[in-house]
């Protein structure tokens, strides 16, 4: 269970850290849409893990992108200490988020059924199936 106080903080570490990719990083490695989906704050606020979803054309380069985001921690860390009012600074860990991934891999799959049965609809429902 997340108690308020790790809520709060994990949503200021959310603002920040997408703040700071967005804003502060000039990696020319890092570019795309990066977005933090979800930060995960330890019960003792001093570790979170940052979840990222990373969108591409064709999904390419979402490995190097990570990698770059992951070798700025440093400087993502310093600016949330910036942010944070509290005595210590949760130690980032940052982790690709899949969940966007595998629901855009769904809907392609979903549109690519419905194009097959647009193309080859069924003549007549089986019995028992009302259409």
């Amino acid at each position: 269970m997340t108690s308020r106080r790790q809520y709060k903080i994990a949503r200021v570490i959310r603002e920040s850290v997408s703040k700071t990719i967005l804003r502060g990083l000039s990696d020319p490695r890092i570019n795309g849409l990066i977005s933090v989906t979800e930060v995960d704050v330890s019960p003792d606020m001093k570790n979170a893990t940052v979840y990222l979803s990373i969108l591409t054309p064709e999904n390419r380069g979402q490995d190097t992108i990570f990698e770059a985001v992951c070798h700025a921690v440093g400087h993502i860390q310093h600016e949330l200490g910036n942010e944070l009012t509290g005595k210590c600074c949760p130690q980032l860990q940052f982790k690709q988020d899949q969940k966007v991934k595998k629901t855009l891999e769904t809907l392609r799959l979903i549109e690519e059924a419905e194009q097959e049965y647009s193309e080859h609809p069924l003549q007549e429902a089986p019995d028992g199936i009302e259409e």
